[in-house]
């Protein structure tokens, strides 16, 4: 099957490399697809009186960004895209925004906690995406 734009969430996880990973080579067997790759920080945030304190997410996104740029290497219709919030909805929400045609989404995350059976991010994507969604184990 042919898609022209493929959405990928990517968070530096084994099975979001294996993603990202699949995710290429469909775009390159496909000759013209987009690869749309996602990266979402849900990093909590502390309010000490008025100050407001975000625990080093900038800096894991940028870790996350030079990973995802050594392994897409010479793949040229890449477009990379950092967002913050709830993870599932910011890429139903992104995938939207491109008119994504399939998204490419690890089977478990970093986060441990939520992911006894498939992982609650693959899972709600699964369940509330309009197009189709292939998930990595």
């Amino acid at each position: 099957m042919l898609y022209s734009k493929i959405v990928v969430a990517y968070d530096g996880s084994e099975t979001s490399e294996k993603a990202l990973d699949s995710a290429l080579k469909i775009a390159k067997s496909n000759h013209f697809s987009k690869l749309h790759i996602i990266h979402v920080s849900n990093v909590t945030t502390y309010v000490l009186g008025e100050a407001i304190y975000v625990p080093q997410a900038l800096d894991y996104s940028d870790e996350v960004i030079a990973k995802i740029k050594s392994k897409i290497g010479d793949h040229s219709d890449v477009h990379i895209e950092v967002r913050s919030g709830s993870i599932a909805k910011e890429i139903l929400h992104y995938a939207g925004e491109v008119n994504a045609d399939l998204i490419v989404i690890g089977s478990r995350g970093l986060n441990g906690l939520g992911e006894f059976v498939l992982g609650s991010v693959s899972h709600n994507v699964a369940q509330h995406a309009k197009v189709p969604v292939l998930i990595i184990k």
